[in-house]
């Protein structure tokens, strides 16, 4: 019997969550995403160690603010990092918007724009890049201006239907819907466990799944921060699904059948809503942990972004 990972495989997109080089090309994914804790283990490694002194020559070569140019050498890193992914992957590398810009829809459509520019720079095309924004209301709006100039976006840090629908309104290419955060709020809420059937993680995703297969929607759903294997068996047959090289192993070691669990011939009648701006942060102020894990996802990938610049800094400095 073949694993669970390549039964996953032939019902649901495989995408790697990590930017270890030597796990992407064992795994084989067909995508890849990055963010600012993924760039800063990724720099941590010797494979880096060239690309880290390049940019840094790149930058004290560049000249101008020292904030400024921290801030473009760490882009530059980012894009060696993703880059480098780029090329062993068949299909497109996530790219991320400083957090620090989650909620200024002006400045992330600069960042994103000078991203795609910087891919394009070495080769990689607009095509094997999706920009990855917060799902805020002005990262939504964002991605709404970005998809409409041919600039496909993956919408993370979602954790509530509100975002969902906003995001899809916008037409934005995916969402990644935050599995294991929404089941860490829920347990620490409630002190209660629960099975991977009541998982508040798994449950969301397929109400966000039906949502807009029933209404023929055509953003991609993305499954993503999983706990643990059960969390992602709950779940396939979703469009696609980003998981760890850990939890990867685990279901490539596992066998026993897999059964397919989301369908767009599974769906439920749930009819289509439109959020404005208004309705849209009631819906958000009226749910605690989407609030609440939004705020916390925001500050964490924040606070990785400037540990990266400290890292970059010290290193212009020396």
């Amino acid at each position: 019997m073949t694993s669970k990972l390549e039964q996953l495989r032939a019902m649901t997109t495989v995408v790697a969550d990590t930017g270890d080089i030597e796990a992407v090309a064992r795994i084989k994914p067909v995508d890849c995403t990055t963010n600012p804790s993924i760039v800063l283990k990724a720099l941590g490694t010797e494979m880096f160690a060239d690309a880290f002194d390049e940019a840094v020559k790149w930058g004290k070569a560049k000249g101008g603010a020292s904030e400024a140019v921290t801030e473009a050498v760490a882009d530059r890193l980012a894009i060696s990092v993703g880059a480098a992914l780029a090329k062993l992957v068949p299909g497109r590398v996530s790219t991320e918007v400083d957090a620090d810009l989650s909620f200024d829809t002006h400045a992330s459509l600069t960042k994103a724009r000078s991203i795609i520019a910087q891919y394009k720079e070495r080769g990689i095309e607009k095509d094997r890049i999706l920009i990855k924004l917060a799902s805020t209301w002005e990262g939504i709006r964002a991605a709404e201006v970005l998809q409409k100039e041919g600039i496909d976006c993956n919408l993370t840090l979602l954790f509530s239907k509100a975002q969902a629908v906003a995001c899809a309104d916008a037409k934005a290419f995916l969402i990644s819907p935050f599995v294991g955060r929404i089941l860490d709020w829920y347990k620490k809420s409630t002190g209660e466990n629960y099975t991977s059937e009541t998982d508040p993680g798994v449950v969301s995703v397929r109400s966000i799944y039906n949502y807009y297969k029933v209404n023929g929607i055509e953003t991609i759903v993305m499954g993503a921060s999983f706990r643990n294997a059960g969390e992602i068996e709950a779940l396939a047959g979703c469009d696609r699904l980003t998981i760890s090289p850990a939890l990867l192993d685990e279901l490539d070691a596992a066998k026993g059948d897999l059964p397919r669990i989301l369908s767009p011939s599974k769906t439920t009648p749930d009819p289509r809503v439109t959020l404005d701006e208004k309705a849209f942060r009631w819906a958000m102020n009226e749910d605690a942990m989407a609030t609440e894990k939004l705020a916390e996802g925001i500050r964490a990938f924040a606070k990785d972004l400037g540990t990266l610049r400290g890292l970059v800094a010290k290193k212009l400095a020396a």
